[in-house]
């Protein structure tokens, strides 16, 4: 498919592609949409096999980032950023200054942030080449690493998954499948630990899990079993794409609630196909929200309790979100989509009558001055 009908297809506004021989880099920026204000979505540095999966992925993250700040209440718009390349073995100042240059260029339209395979040291290099940056150094005033605040987003909304298939919202005594075991995940586990949860977790790097063991208990699972497991809830929160042909007839649990970013492959087919087989879904970027609204504050200056308590009130969007799924009879990403679409058009519309009046004014003005 040609660039230009990638973007059509899911409604980009700008992609913007990034080569410097000098520092290597390879990098996109794409921005989705700025109906509700500048675009802000994080940096993911992966070793891609090639630029069109590294496009095709940038494309679908920055539109969930659109929806994410939508359904959260945000006055942001979506982007995100992808570096090809492996972040363990090429990062270097050079490159992420140089990306910063990039970032600066677009004037503000995009603000970036950490994402998988970058951190907050990842971002101050950047911050040296343009203020349009998140996620810094609390010494530099910034808000750190946001992994405590979207874990938190993540278990109240797991919690209020739990309340709508069960009739409660406790998690003690529940299994829950844990799919990685990165910062997201270990700040996950130390709350649901905490709950009285059984925790079954997983990852392709053992230390990683390590880690993770140091403040909870957990039985460890093999990769490749963790969609077999006997579990009340799945909880994917590595990579996306998770939820497809291969993996859904492997599935026992009654819910799929997890920090992964796009976590269905195909968002029409493996939605419905987890409605036929009863499995409620929270859609990923409505309940990963918290890592989205933990740096949006670090804009307005950052606290982090009143990140926290915004990133509570993921536990009433997704009740909302069920409400609207169980009333139109329509699939829990469907619902979602359609919330987020709703505020998009809302918010657009005002500022169509912003812009009116601004012409109106304007051209009032060139008249007096004659």
């Amino acid at each position: 498919m040609e660039q230009l009908e990638m973007m059509e297809k899911y409604g980009h506004e700008q992609v913007v592609f990034c080569s410097n021989v000098e520092s290597g880099l390879r990098a996109i920026i794409a921005i989705h949409d700025t109906t509700l204000g500048p675009a802000l979505g994080g940096t993911r540095m992966w070793n891609y096999q090639s630029a069109g999966l590294a496009l095709n992925d940038v494309l679908r993250l920055s539109r969930g980032m659109t929806y994410k700040a939508a359904v959260a209440g945000l006055n942001l718009g979506g982007g995100k950023a992808v570096i090809i390349g492996d972040s363990a073995t090429q990062k270097n100042e050079s490159l992420f200054r140089t990306f910063g240059k990039f970032v600066d260029g677009l004037g503000g339209r995009y603000i970036t942030a950490e994402d998988v395979g970058t951190d907050v040291s990842d971002m101050e290099f950047v911050r040296m080449e343009t203020k349009y940056v998140t996620g810094i150094s609390k010494a530099l005033g910034g808000s750190g690493d946001p992994s405590p605040v979207t874990a938190y987003g993540v278990y109240v909304g797991m919690k209020a998954c739990a309340k709508e298939r069960w009739g409660s919202d406790s998690l003690r005594g529940k299994k829950i499948a844990v799919q990685g075991a990165g910062q997201v995940a270990r700040y996950l586990c130390e709350h649901l630990y905490s709950e009285g949860a059984e925790i079954f977790i997983t990852d392709i790097v053992d230390d990683k899990i390590k880690r993770v063991l140091e403040t909870v208990k957990a039985h460890v699972i093999k990769p490749e079993e963790i969609y077999g497991i006997d579990a009340d809830i799945f909880s994917p929160n590595a990579l996306g794409a998770i939820i497809n042909d291969k993996t859904l007839p492997k599935f026992k649990c009654e819910i799929i609630a997890g920090g992964a970013n796009n976590q269905l492959e195909d968002e029409d087919k493996h939605g419905k196909i987890l409605v036929d087989k009863g499995i409620l879904y929270a859609p990923d970027y409505v309940i990963n929200a918290g890592g989205l609204i933990n740096v949006a504050n670090e804009i307005e200056g950052y606290r982090q309790d009143r990140a926290m308590k915004q990133a509570e009130g993921i536990y009433e969007i997704v009740k909302k979100i069920f409400e609207i799924s169980k009333e139109q009879n329509i699939p829990t990403h469907v619902a979602s989509n359609k919330l987020a679409e709703e505020r998009l058009a809302k918010i657009g519309s005002i500022r169509k009558i912003y812009s009116a009046h601004s012409t109106t004014y304007g051209r009032i003005g060139e008249i007096m001055q004659k």
